[in-house]
């Protein structure tokens, strides 16, 4: 099985790493030039390290001043010499570890001289130049040239962000009070009207419309991911608030930690048959009774002649098989098969004692108070022919193994945050009068909520239209949007070694922005899910009408193995190592070597964020479900379960399961293995008849409804609470007419050209019926 640990990120040297395209490399030693040059003119005969504290602060704030003057190449000097000590002042370096230490020790002294708000302005200053716009525009092949300064600007602000947001043991007390002021300032804005990542969102979008085609979007997207990644929180600090906010709402807590779980779960292996299982561990005894198979096939095993849905079509079958037994099949082994050897009798029985079963399942099941209203409905229909609504008390003249049902049911009752959510703004839209203002917290996640929300459906569609490109299953088309921008040389690759490189280069490209999307939407979703359900419905609603559901499922639709085992990388020119070692000669040798890892990170985390996505968008949505179904999901991750990992199964188990009862009982019968795994893996619902498919919800009903009532309650949602204009019905009438007219009225931009047509149309052609003012008297 593969070896990973899924957390918010990378560890801290790959991160950094992964900010330079390896066509960047020669600018480093520009950086370091820039800085030595204007260093040495101030500083004479000390080395940066050498200088104490007041010295280095003196001298940043002397680069800084250098940031405003007039003359744009020399604050692209300025910018590139704050962006050598943000890199670590390598050139006074030895090691890797050094340069890290420089690093961070510099970031954080340039986030408390000022450096992240004076580039902020000069970012401001660079989305705005419309000089670069039409010139990339004009240009039929951009390249890397066309965005220097952008690429400077950002990379200081992600070395900033990822330096200060990552925590470590040895941090100084007043690094920790830093940390939370930078925090602070990039969730709630002093100077200007919306938080930072806004700002990265507005970036995306301009790219995306095609009127910036030489942003540089990698590192765009690198750094909205880190940013939200640390005004927000993390996957642990979302649990803890998850923690946090059930007490606050008086509900019980959560049955486990999920993090924990998934981290303890191991990869399933599902086993060989259970034929050659006997044949085998009889054999190793020195003999092979005959009794043994007739007995086994007495039980109808046809079921498990599908392919086997973990393991890798190209190499190594033999061998897994062997491990399997030899490692007492992991517990794998379902009960049907347990039966079998069971039946194999006493008499030639083979040495089972070494065959581990699970020790129960991973997860509590779970309940919810729809289920236990269902239940109770069909069995008073059945029983006394009547029903009770909603009342869950009343069990009178039901048997009394219901009785047993119900209680067994409530006592697995689970009621979520989102429940709670949903039952108080029902009450609010009843009732706005009596309720009055509802009061919310202003929180990081709040306050980007409301700046997104107008523009919300253009962030989630140039997200998914850069997912689209940057997906290793698209084709080139000639309608979609370049990506490459920030990776192509000026001068494009003569020689063959030139070419490879590049092609490494692209497709490591396109590998960290699939990493940095998909980790932001995940982070979006489940932190909008904790501040309100319908925050998290309108940005999933949104992501599934731009196609999002059919755009993951195209990429799985790849050979999932080699994506994850990809070696697109050339470790010597990583940074930090590039940095302080002496580059050796490139070969085409070494650069098909690659790593010598056994998989790929960032592809791996890629994976999970993508299966996790889908499953917020899909669960508990019949017509989402559905799609899944019409776009044949099924095969295409059946496949993705190759890849031995215990978490990214998980999340391809659950959106199977949801799948099952859709499937039909001939998927199901062919694919027990598949079914066991879910039944071993994945939650549990107490009444949700997802392995038989006679539930209630399999039945077509009218989806196209269902997202309809979704869309009208978030709309009034939004209405109420950010709205405050339309709140007019409760507002008291103006009569009088002067103060009416009066008033001013914005206009739209376009209304000037449209004015006099509209004049002819609604008024000069209309007859005017003087009489109907006499009906009003």
């Amino acid at each position: 099985s593969v070896e990973f640990e899924y957390g918010d990120a990378d560890g801290y040297a790959a991160e950094l790493s992964e900010l330079y395209s390896y066509t960047e490399e020669p600018e480093f030693t520009i950086n370091r030039k820039c800085f030595e040059e204007d260093f040495q003119t101030q500083v004479q005969g000390k080395r940066w390290p050498e200088l104490d504290l007041a010295q280095q602060k003196a001298y940043v704030m002397r680069l800084l001043d250098g940031l405003e003057v007039v003359n744009r190449d020399k604050r692209l000097k300025a910018a590139r010499a704050v962006l050598y000590l943000a890199q670590g002042v390598f050139g006074e370096c030895d090691v890797e570890a050094e340069v890290l230490h420089w690093s961070r020790h510099n970031n954080f002294l340039l986030f408390q001289m000022g450096t992240f708000s004076a580039f902020l302005e000069l970012l401001n200053m660079e989305i705005d130049n419309s000089q670069a716009c039409s010139s990339a525009l004009r240009k039929p092949a951009i390249s890397l040239a066309d965005s220097t300064e952008l690429r400077v600007l950002l990379s200081v602000m992600y070395l900033m962000v990822e330096n200060i947001r990552v925590e470590a043991e040895a941090d100084l007390p007043e690094w920790k009070s830093s940390r939370e002021t930078f925090r602070t300032e990039l969730s709630f804005p002093v100077h200007s009207e919306e938080p930072f990542a806004l700002l990265l969102f507005t970036m995306v979008a301009k790219f995306c419309s095609g009127h910036a085609p030489h942003f540089p979007m990698k590192k765009v997207l690198l750094l909205l991911w880190k940013v939200l990644l640390f005004t927000l929180g993390g996957f642990e600090a979302l649990q803890a608030m998850k923690t946090k906010k059930r007490e606050e709402l008086g509900l019980p807590p959560l049955p486990e930690d999920s993090i924990q779980v998934v981290r303890r779960m191991r990869a399933a292996s599902p086993p060989t048959y259970t034929i050659e299982l006997l044949d085998q561990q009889s054999s190793k005894r020195g003999h092979r009774s005959r009794r043994v198979r007739p007995l086994v096939k007495q039980d109808s095993l046809d079921i498990y002649n599908e392919r086997d849905p973990f393991k890798n079509d190209e190499a190594g079958v033999d061998e897994e098989e062997n491990d399997d037994v030899d490692s007492g099949i992991e517990g794998e082994l379902d009960l049907m098969e347990r039966d079998a050897i069971i039946q194999a009798g006493p008499a030639q029985r083979p040495p089972i004692e070494r065959v581990s079963f699970p020790k129960g399942l991973p997860w509590a099941p779970k309940v919810r108070q729809k289920d236990i209203e269902h239940f109770l409905e069909a069995s008073r229909n059945k029983f006394i022919g009547f029903t009770l609504g909603q009342d869950t008390d009343t069990l009178v003249g039901l048997p009394q193994p219901i009785h047993e049902s119900v209680k067994t049911l409530k006592q697995h009752k689970y009621v979520s945050i989102s429940d709670v959510q949903i039952k108080n703004e029902e009450e609010l839209e009843k009732c706005p009068m009596s309720l009055g203002e509802e009061e919310v917290q202003e929180t990081p996640c709040e306050m980007l909520y409301r700046a997104m929300l107008y523009n919300l459906p253009q962030y989630m569609i140039a997200l998914l239209k850069i997912l689209l490109a940057a997906a290793p299953t698209s084709k080139a088309k000639t309608d979609s949007i370049n990506i490459l921008a920030d990776v192509l040389p000026e001068e494009m690759p003569i020689t063959v070694l030139q070419s490879m490189k590049l092609g490494v280069d692209v497709n490591r490209h396109k590998e960290i922005i699939v990493k940095s999307i998909s980790a932001s939407l995940l982070l979006l979703l489940k932190h909008f899910k904790l501040n309100h359900i319908y925050q998290f419905e309108y940005v999933s609603q949104h992501l599934v009408f731009a196609n999002c559901i059919p755009l993951i499922l195209k990429f799985f639709n790849q050979n999932i193995m080699s994506y994850i085992t990809a070696k697109n990388s050339i470790s010597v020119l990583d940074y930090p190592h590039c940095t302080v070692h002496e580059l050796p000669e490139l070969t085409a040798e070494s650069l098909e070597a690659g790593d010598n890892n056994q998989f790929c990170w960032r592809n791996l985390f890629s994976c999970i964020n993508l299966l996790r996505l889908l499953n917020k968008l899909t669960k508990w949505k019949h017509s989402r479900t559905m799609m899944l179904v019409v776009f044949k999901s099924a095969p295409i991750l059946k496949r993705a379960l190759k890849v031995k990992q215990a978490m990214m199964q998980l999340y391809v188990l659950k959106l199977l399961k949801i799948q099952t009862k859709y499937l039909g009982r001939q998927w199901r019968k062919s694919n027990m293995k598949t079914m066991s795994a879910i039944y071993q893996k994945v939650r549990h619902r107490m009444n949700d008849d997802w392995a038989y498919g006679n539930d209630i919800d399999a039945r077509p009903w009218d989806f196209q409804a269902e997202e309809c009532t979704l869309r009208a309650n978030i709309e009034a949602f939004n209405s109420r609470r950010y709205d405050k204009s339309q709140d007019s019905e409760f507002a008291p009438v103006d009569n009088c007419l002067q103060s009416v007219l009066g008033q001013p009225l914005e206009l739209p931009e376009d209304f000037h050209y449209s004015y006099e047509l509209w004049l002819e149309r609604e008024v000069f052609s209309q007859p005017i019926r003087w009489e109907e003012l006499l009906h009003y008297q």
